[in-house]
Formats: C-alpha cells, sequence, structure tokens
C-alpha cells in the first residue's frame, strides 16, 4: 500500500513539475519585479529607517510579491478544472490528499526557491545584513510558503475562472502586504491599520522574516507557529471542499 502511494505520488508531481515549468512566465515575473522595486526603493526606506531600511525593501517586496503567487498556487489547480482534466483524476486510484500533495509540491519547491533568491539578491545585492543562520531563515522561508500554499489551494477551490482568481489574488494580495507592513513599517501606519495589521497572515511574515534575517529565534517560533496553524486550517478547507465535489464546479 505505501509502495503504491509513494508511486503515485512521485508520477503526480513530476507531471505537476513539468506543466508548471512549462508556463514560468508568473513565477520570473514575481522575481525579477521585487529585484528591481528592491533597488529603486531601497534608498527611500533607508532615508526613512537609517536602522533597517534595507531589510524593509527587502522583506517587504518579498512578502507582497510572495503574496501575489497565490495566483500561481490556485491556478496550479483550476486548470485542472477549467481543462475539464480534473474529474479524471479523481476517477483514478489516487485519493484526494494524493493529488493535492502532487499539485503541491512542484508549486512549494517553486515558492522556496523565489524566496530563497530574493533574500539571496538582498543580501548580495541590496545589502541587507544578514546575522541569522542559514537553518533558521530556511525555516521561516518554508513555513510561510506552506502558508501561501494551502491558502491558494483553498481559494482555487472556491473561484470558478481565472479572471476571478486574479481579482481575488490581486485585492487580496495587495490588502495581505498593505496590512501586513511590507509597503511601510506598522509604527508608521494609521491606527486603524496598527490595529488590523495582525489579522494579515503578511503581518507574521514580515516579522517571521525580519526576526530570521536578524538571528532571532524566538520570534521566528512564535510568529512561524501562528502561520503554520494560519497554513493547516486553510489545507484543511482545501481537502473538504476537494471531498464536496470540486470537480463539479465550473471554470
Amino acid at each position: 500500500m505505501r509502495a503504491d502511494t509513494a508511486r503515485r505520488l512521485t508520477l503526480l508531481v513530476r507531471h505537476n513539475m513539468v506543466l508548471r515549468l512549462r508556463d514560468p512566465g508568473h513565477l520570473v515575473s514575481y522575481l525579477v519585479m521585487p529585484m528591481v522595486l528592491m533597488l529603486v526603493f531601497s534608498p527611500l526606506y533607508q532615508a526613512a529607517l537609517p536602522g533597517g531600511g534595507r531589510a524593509q525593501a527587502v522583506i517587504g517586496m518579498l512578502v507582497m510579491f510572495s503574496v501575489l503567487s497565490l495566483s500561481v498556487v490556485g491556478t496550479a489547480l483550476l486548470t485542472e478544472r477549467t481543462w475539464r482534466t480534473w474529474n479524471r483524476l479523481r476517477a483514478s486510484p489516487a485519493s484526494g490528499v494524493e493529488m493535492l500533495v502532487g499539485k503541491a509540491l512542484p508549486v512549494f519547491a517553486l515558492l522556496v526557491l523565489q524566496q530563497g533568491l530574493l533574500l539571496l539578491f538582498g543580501s548580495q545585492v541590496v545589502g541587507m545584513p544578514v546575522t541569522g543562520t542559514f537553518a533558521l531563515v530556511l525555516l521561516a522561508v518554508c513555513v510561510w510558503s506552506f502558508a501561501l500554499l494551502a491558502i491558494g489551494v483553498a481559494l482555487a477551490g472556491f473561484v470558478r475562472s481565472h479572471g476571478e482568481l486574479a481579482a481575488v489574488s490581486d485585492v487580496g494580495a495587495l490588502a495581505v502586504s498593505a496590512l501586513g507592513g511590507a509597503l511601510a513599517p506598522i509604527s508608521m501606519m494609521p491606527a486603524w491599520a496598527q490595529a488590523l495589521a495582525p489579522l494579515s497572515p503578511g503581518y507574521w511574515a514580515v516579522a517571521m522574516l525580519g526576526a530570521a534575517v536578524s538571528g532571532d529565534t524566538g520570534t521566528v517560533l512564535r510568529t512561524a507557529l501562528v502561520l503554520a496553524l494560519v497554513g493547516v486550517a486553510a489545507g484543511a478547507l482545501a481537502c473538504f471542499r476537494i471531498g464536496r465535489g470540486i470537480g463539479d464546479l465550473r471554470g
């Protein structure tokens, strides 16, 4: 039984990795655009925040464009519905969880790669100081990627078209990023925005990644726990939605 599960997962992961690599446009743009904006906004942030301007520029752009990648995550599942191939997958021996994992792992790897490259660019080109260990930074990147992945898959279970997914992802990304402190530090935001900030996953992501690059292990673990719970809740919702017949929805 375990051998059959491993074989099915391997085939699903390989198939979905091929699909993602054949259409890398969104991920490439979400890699290049934040690099450009890091270089453009870094001097501005340094002038406003002498002690942490570079970190704000790098982490803020990373969080905003990784949230925009929700559209890539959702597309991985929504495409199967619009191609009318989801029901074929459901008729296969693979379970709903196996299909989700097969879809999720390639996108998870690409999200981790995207964030890793942006942090590398931020430290080597923009000049963001990194005093945290590699393991701590990797933990933060993986937890944030997991939360994004789960939210994106859950989102794809409810929208009915690529246009609807793009609209929800773009508006949601702007709201999550702005309230989370990706565009400006929380302390510089209006009082009402500061009060709402903890409701945004971006708030916890900015705090976690900032703590990771500065080596604050305690803050990383606390914020990672919050984002992990968000990811588990979104993942459970996605599994429930698929179990209720997502394949019957029209794209």
